[in-house]
């Protein structure tokens, strides 16, 4: 039997694609690293973790709709270089500060802060990035493979950041630090793409079309509203899970690590399945299904201390990437089929603000929850117990979503939005807000 070949998406988008591997493997040494550091090594506190971890989503509703605007009209490689160096900066000033002893949780919350406002410019420019390199038809499989590569990070991440922690201690970090700078040279060896958008309205009329356009078009609104109820509840569970893993179950750095490496191979085959599963049901209807699944799997770590900790976040967590991979290689491409390109950035921003504005949120109550449970619960059923609840939260995201494939059929069969309660993209009046 001969086997076909992988479709080539081009070697622009394989540049770009390596570097983002790269990084993406460096991020989850860092994700992983700082909690890590913060319970071991400054005895952080429930509320402490959940305040840095509130950090790393804060520049979304801050800077947000900004970032629309501005990538739009700024060179987006030189954006995206910029950003890889300044992340390359704050990741690196925390071994630093660990070493001369001025490491701390306000410290520690500023650096995530920088990291998180570099990579909201980074990801809006990212966004923009994928489409203009690679041609309309092949959208799918090129969020594909960079979703399986996340899905490798996932993999081999906390392992390695659980070796390098042991062996390097803190200097771990500086692992991360070197992938952001050989994704900056990736994308410094790339040909410039896109178009600015400069000369289209004020700065103002820019950042509001973000917002309207998202809520005007029926697909858009209804996955706006699916994603924003899904990150009130996932990065509770998200938050807790090491305070659960470390001071509830009392599991190792190392086995911990092991375990959330097993349980992202689970995300590996969610990524490799995704296209075919998207061309059999249909991308809404996939995203409405795996919003579901995600979420209540998430209740398989209520089986620990029962069964073995290690083996059930290995596997809970499993089945969680592999639905998050489904989620992830759906939404993307209907948000870029309702828009056109001259709208893409500022769509792309508007989103993520209202989407991940909540997460800082979410997460800071994740780690209060334990914190004020801890008392009359003690820190196990604390934690299981506000885990469990923002799991439940989180699973009705599916209700939203669940007409998102209708309203796509019928625009593929050539009815207009409007018959179905909204438009596509509407004319924008310049100057209104």
């Amino acid at each position: 039997m001969k086997l076909s070949r992988p479709v080539s998406l081009g070697a622009e988008f394989n540049r770009f694609w390596i570097g983002q591997s790269v990084s993406t493997v460096g991020d989850r040494v860092t994700v992983f690293v700082v909690p890590t550091v913060m319970i071991f090594a400054l005895d952080a506190s429930a509320f402490q973790v959940g305040i840095v971890a509130m950090a790393q989503y804060l520049g979304i509703p801050l800077l947000g709709p900004l970032a629309g605007v501005l990538v739009d009209r700024w060179d987006n490689r030189r954006t995206l270089l910029v950003c890889d160096l300044a992340r390359l900066a704050a990741v690196a000033v925390i071994p630093l500060a660990y070493w001369q002893g001025w490491l701390s949780t306000p410290l520690l919350f500023a650096c995530v802060a920088v990291i998180s406002g570099a990579t909201i410019f980074f990801t809006v420019g990212y966004l923009v990035a994928v489409p203009a390199v690679v041609p309309k038809d092949h959208l799918v499989r090129a969020y594909s493979r960079m979703e399986g590569s996340r899905s490798v990070a996932e993999v081999s991440g906390p392992s390695l950041a659980a070796g390098l922690y042991g062996a390097l201690g803190v200097a771990a970090l500086l692992v991360d630090a070197a992938s952001y700078l050989i994704s900056a040279l990736c994308i410094r060896s790339m040909r410039p793409w896109g178009e600015r958008t400069a000369a289209e309205g004020t700065v103002w009329q820019r950042l509001t079309a973000g917002f309207r356009l998202n809520w005007s078009d029926p697909v858009l609104r209804r996955v706006v509203v699916a994603a924003v109820t899904l990150n009130c509840g996932g990065p509770v569970f998200v938050t807790v899970l090491p305070i659960l893993a470390y001071q509830g179950l009392g599991v190792s750095v190392g086995v911990f690590g092991a375990a959330m490496s097993v349980a992202a191979v689970g995300a590996l085959a969610g990524a490799a399945l995704a296209p075919k599963a998207g061309e059999r049901l249909g991308t809404g209807r996939m995203l409405a299904w795996a919003l579901l699944l995600h979420c209540l799997v998430g209740l398989g770590v209520l089986a620990a201390p029962a069964l073995p900790a290690g083996a059930v976040i290995a596997v809970t967590m499993g089945c969680y990437g592999f639905f998050m991979s489904f989620i992830n290689v759906s939404s993307a491409p209907i948000r870029q089929s309702r828009m056109s390109a001259r709208n893409q950035g500022v769509m792309h921003a508007a989103f993520r603000t209202a989407t991940w504005g909540v997460i800082p949120l979410a997460a800071l109550a994740g780690g209060l929850a334990v914190s004020l449970l801890t008392g009359p619960l003690g820190i196990l059923d604390a934690a299981r117990l506000t885990m469990a609840g923002g799991t439940l939260l989180a699973a009705c995201s599916f209700l939203p979503a669940l007409r998102i494939q209708r309203l796509l059929d019928a625009a593929e069969r050539g009815r207009t939005p409007e018959a179905d309660g909204g438009n596509a993209e509407p004319a924008l009046a310049e100057g209104t807000s």
